[in-house]
């Protein structure tokens, strides 16, 4: 059990890290000057904080998983805006949108199934 606690938090913080150097390496790549080629970063901050905290302060895992799921679903919901650019084709800008649809929902899925199992742990555990 242990060793499952662990996973999600391990999963968040680098999550985090790639959403953060995903930002700004296609603010790089693109030689973009606008401030929302960074969004991905912005969103991967406080993910892998959260991976950190969760993985430092095993006490509140909980709370600091809880918020990071919150970003995650932030990800994937920013990401639905590649529906309305698609027609546009694939370009940086809508390259990150796609990840971070994909990836966001992804992510928000496992953290679900992740805090429906530690329910599901935490029960037999009590009974």
């Amino acid at each position: 059990m242990e060793e499952q606690s662990h996973f999600m938090p391990n999963v968040t913080l680098g999550y985090g890290t790639f959403l953060i150097l995903w930002g700004v390496a296609v603010s790089i790549l693109s030689e973009s000057d606008s401030v929302t080629s960074y969004f991905p970063s912005f969103l991967g901050a406080p993910i892998a904080i959260s991976g950190w905290m969760a993985k430092s302060n095993p006490d509140r895992r909980k709370d600091w998983m809880h918020v990071a799921v919150v970003f995650g679903l932030l990800c994937a919901l920013g990401g639905t805006r590649f529906f309305m650019v698609m027609g546009d084709g694939l370009d940086y800008a809508s390259g990150s949108m796609l990840m971070l649809l994909l990836t966001g929902s992804a992510y928000t899925f496992l953290c679900v199934r992740s805090f429906i199992e530690a329910r599901k742990a935490r029960e037999a555990s009590a009974s």
